[in-house]
């Protein structure tokens, strides 16, 4: 499994922020330490999902001793698979698809991973929800 660098930061009244050198412009915060990592893992796995689904490169972890770092390095594993990525074709709304992709480039991903992470939570949602009923 694949490690690569998050970098820490913390600002006086913020969250904790992580960034990640060998992805610039993927960002993510949490309100607490646990919180920043749980949050560092889901945001690498979902912006090299997105990598793949786009047939895009994924950059070699960078090493720990690199004398550019701005903030506290932790390592956060990739917890994705590589899957084999399938294209498809769908119709939305202009202003739904405007929202998706504001949203997706304000939160680091790309329009593909964020409906597959959105349609993933949804589902999560649901059968949480009939697994309640039955």
């Amino acid at each position: 499994m694949k490690q690569y660098i998050g970098l820490i930061h913390k600002d006086t009244d913020s969250d904790f922020g992580v960034s990640f050198p060998d992805f610039p412009g993927v960002i993510t915060a949490g309100t607490d330490l646990d919180d920043a990592r749980a949050m560092a893992e889901e945001a690498l796995a979902f912006h090299i999902e997105g990598l793949v689904e786009e047939g895009e490169a994924i950059p070699e972890p960078s090493s720990l001793d690199a004398d550019n770092r701005d903030g506290v390095a932790i390592l956060v594993a990739v917890k994705t698979e590589a899957k084999k990525a399938v294209r498809v074709n769908i119709t939305l709304a202009e202003d739904v698809l405007s929202q998706i992709d504001a949203f997706a480039e304000a939160h680091g991903y790309t329009r593909s991973g964020f409906i597959a992470k959105a349609a993933q939570r949804l589902i999560e949602l649901e059968g949480g929800r009939k697994a309640r009923s039955a």
